[in-house]
């Protein structure tokens, strides 16, 4: 994907509505129905959407971290409450 530098202006609605300039939702292939994980920076808001090409370079990225014990012990301790 390329980078363009190019400033556009976007105004929120009174809901904290957005709307997405059309290059860049092609760019990034967004659409509807499409979600985003939101998170705060230094440099401000950042959104990343979670598309299939998204997820696609996710696979693997957590092997051999533990992550399957840890979530069978929180489930566990869900379970028990």
């Amino acid at each position: 994907m390329k980078s363009d530098k190019t400033v556009q202006t976007i105004t929120f609605t009174t809901k904290g509505q957005l709307v997405i300039p059309l290059r860049l939702r092609q760019e990034y292939g967004i659409k509807k129905g499409t979600k985003a994980a939101v998170m705060a920076t230094p440099d401000g808001i950042l959104l990343k959407p979670i598309t299939s090409e998204y997820l696609r370079r996710l696979r693997g990225s957590l092997k051999g971290k533990g992550v399957l014990a840890t979530l069978l012990r929180e489930r566990r301790r869900e379970r028990e409450r």
